[in-house]
C-alpha cells in the first residue's frame, strides 16, 4: 500500500512530515527478520495466485474475497482491512485508477484492463506488503510497455539496495528508467519502511527531491519499494471515497512493490513471487 509522504496514514490523504515529526527507523533483529519472510510470504503467495485466477468477467470484490479468505487460511490477518477505514483486504485499481482503488461487485474486470493488485499480511505482529500489475488479456502496445517498465524500475530500484548506501540512489534509479521511457513518476506517493506497522519510516520516494530523508541503509530494515508511473501526466485526484487516486487526464496508471529486506553484501526480495 502506497505511503503518502509519512510513514503512518491518519487520512487517506496527508501533508509531508516536517523533520522533528519523522520516527525513528526500525533495525529487524533475525528472529524478527524470520517472521517477515513468513508474512510476505504469504503476500506473494496471494498475489501470485490471483495473477493466475484473474480473468474478464470477475468483479474486484471476487478478488477481494480470495485474499481474505486465502491471507486468514494461512494463520494471518489482511493487513489492509480496516486500516483507517479501508474496508477490503486488497487495492484493486483499473486502468486510470493509481492506487487505493475499493473493490466492488460492481467493478468488472474486462479483457484489456490493466489491473494493479496491492495487498498485505500480517503475521506474528510483523507485515508483508507488495503490489502487481495484471495485464488483462489482451492489452495495447503502450499499456504493455507501461506494465513492463513499471516492473523494471522496481527492479532498477531495488538493484542499489546494500548496506551503506542513501535512500536518493533508489530514488534516482527509478526515476530515470521511468523517464528514459517517457513516462511520468506520481510524486504524490511514495514507499515506506513496513515491519511492525504497515507504514514505518523511512519514505521511499521514486524520484530525486529536497525532500528525501539523508537516510544511509542498514543491513535489518525492512523496505517497501514501489514505483509508480502514468502514462500521461503525472498528477493525481482523490475519488469521493476519499481512497480512490486517478489520474488527472484519464491515462493508464501502472504500479509494482516488494517488500526488501536489506543486507551487508545487498538485498532480499522477501515478497519474491518466484519462491512461492
Amino acid at each position: 500500500m502506497m505511503n503518502i509522504f509519512s510513514s503512518l496514514l491518519s487520512q487517506p490523504v496527508q501533508p509531508k512530515p516536517s523533520p522533528k515529526q519523522r520516527r525513528g527507523i526500525e533495525i529487524k533483529s533475525p528472529r524478527e527478520v524470520e517472521i517477515m519472510r513468513q508474512s510476505a510470504k504469504i503476500v506473494a503467495t496471494v498475489l501470485k495466485e490471483i495473477s493466475e485466477l484473474v480473468k474478464p468477467g470477475m468483479t474486484t470484490a471476487d478478488l477481494d474475497a480470495h485474499a481474505e479468505e486465502r491471507i486468514r487460511e494461512m494463520g494471518a490477518t489482511p493487513s489492509f482491512k480496516g486500516y483507517h477505514g479501508f474496508p477490503a483486504s486488497i487495492c484493486s485499481s483499473i486502468n486510470n485508477e493509481v492506487v487505493h482503488g475499493i473493490p466492488s461487485p460492481k467493478k468488472v474486470i474486462r479483457a484489456g484492463d490493466v489491473l494493479k493488485v496491492d495487498t498485505g499480511a500480517y503475521y506474528q505482529g510483523f507485515h508483508g506488503d507488495s503490489c502487481i500489475t495484471i495485464a488483462v488479456e489482451n492489452v495495447t502496445p503502450e499499456a504493455a510497455k507501461l506494465i513492463r517498465v513499471a516492473e523494471e524500475a522496481l527492479f532498477k530500484g531495488i538493484e542499489q539496495v546494500r548496506a551503506g548506501i542513501h535512500l536518493v540512489e533508489i530514488a534516482g534509479a527509478i526515476e530515470d528508467h521511468i523517464k528514459a521511457n517517457d513516462f511520468n513518476v506520481v510524486e504524490q506517493f511514495t514507499g515506506h519502511g513496513v515491519g511492525r506497522n504497515l507504514h514505518e519510516e523511512p519514505a521511499v520516494f521514486n524520484y530525486r527531491t529536497p525532500d528525501i530523508p539523508n537516510v544511509k541503509l542498514r543491513a535489518g530494515m525492512t523496505l517497501a519499494i514501489e514505483p509508480i508511473l502514468n502514462a500521461g501526466s503525472k498528477n493525481t485526484r482523490i475519488l469521493a471515497d476519499r481512497w480512490t487516486a486517478v489520474t488527472v487526464d484519464h491515462a493508464l496508471s501502472a504500479q509494482f512493490e516488494h517488500t526488501v529486506l536489506v543486507t551487508d553484501s545487498g538485498y532480499e526480495i522477501l515478497t519474491d513471487r518466484s519462491l512461492v
